[in-house]
């Protein structure tokens, strides 16, 4: 189903989104075999400054980073993205902690747009018994989304860190348009969703403390699930992990 739950009988929503979030979702699972492959080859979970094990007291904020992505909605124009992640620590050997957020808006593709005027015209037609033409126009969604993940790091090789790792995501969303202000389809696309996201990136130290993050993220949300491409810089200023670059 798309953003809006309905029989379409009328206009089938894009293929493409649809298909790019399937490959988001074979891009996860093929990295999971990934790490699967690198344990049974011997590569080891990066280690914390010389302690055997980690509880909370090893948390602290230790980074940060600025990113710039591409978001695939489904239901949703392709778009641009900006976003924040600071580096929380490690709560075990190789689990590191990071929190932030990203923002995206973009418009509602035709094909959803169109889904919904019909489902307001068969409604007008069953009360009233009259057929009308609705038309909505531009409708945007905006998205702000609050992250808490949790990833595993390993060394792999030419001196880079791999990662892999899930979440979960607070999803605030808005909807906008001269046609829908005020009214309830303004109302449906405004909600509070919660979410969870799977994601892998690599990270490319540059010295003096600068990386390299390039990192792939799959949010699954209701009605919007998404893939999104994130690169940024990232700024460690924090105690490091024994072998970490520096």
């Amino acid at each position: 189903m798309g953003l809006f739950d309905r029989k379409r009988n009328r206009e089938s929503p894009g293929g493409g989104a649809w298909v790019a979030l399937m490959l988001g979702g074979a891009v996860v699972f093929l990295g999971v075999l990934f790490a699967i492959l690198l344990i049974l080859l011997g590569a080891k979970p990066a280690q914390a400054q010389g302690l055997a094990d980690f509880d909370y007291e090893n948390l602290n904020l230790r980074g940060a980073m600025v990113d710039v992505g591409y978001v695939m909605p489904r239901g949703v124009e392709n778009t641009q993205s900006v976003g924040v992640r600071l580096d929380l620590g490690f709560l075990g050997p190789g689990v590191r902690v990071t929190t932030g957020f990203s923002r995206w808006s973009s418009e509602l593709e035709r094909s959803e747009i169109r889904t919904l005027e019909a489902s307001l015209e068969d409604l007008v037609l069953e009360q009233t018994g009259e057929e009308v033409a609705v038309d909505l126009g531009r409708v945007t969604l905006s998205d702000f989304a609050m992250n808490a993940d949790v990833h595993m790091i390993w060394h792999i090789p030419f001196g880079l860190l791999g990662y892999l790792g899930t979440g979960g995501t607070a999803h605030v969303m808005r909807g906008g348009g001269d046609a829908i202000e005020d009214t309830f389809v303004e109302d449906l696309l405004n909600q509070i969703r919660a979410g969870v996201n799977f994601h892998g990136g690599i990270e490319v130290p540059l010295g003096a403390g600068l990386r390299l993050v390039g990192e792939t993220r799959y949010e699954v949300v209701q009605s919007s699930p998404y893939l999104q491409f994130r690169v940024g810089g990232q700024y460690i200023w924090g105690p490091r992990m024994t072998g970490e670059p520096r």
